[in-house]
């Protein structure tokens, strides 16, 4: 593919920043991914994603329930 680099990512994290605070019970919701409140009203919900599909899957459950989106932000673990 020109343009495109191949690299091998054995970890693909993520954030994930909704407006609104929610309940930790949604951790399960969401792959077991950790949930954490901000002081400014957002909720960031982060951890390890399998690959481009899981992370679309999320996506979907996200719009599925109606959940505002801020951002989405992969994160060097590094």
């Amino acid at each position: 593919m020109t343009g495109v680099e191949n690299q091998s990512h054995p970890d693909h994290w993520y954030e994930i920043r909704l407006q609104g605070h929610l309940d930790q019970r949604w951790s399960a919701w969401f792959d077991g991914m950790q949930l954490a409140h901000l002081d400014d009203g957002t909720t960031v919900v982060q951890g390890e994603v399998a690959d481009q599909t899981a992370l679309h899957g999320l996506l979907e459950r996200i719009r599925d329930l109606g959940l505002p989106l801020i951002s989405v932000v992969a994160v060097d673990r590094d």
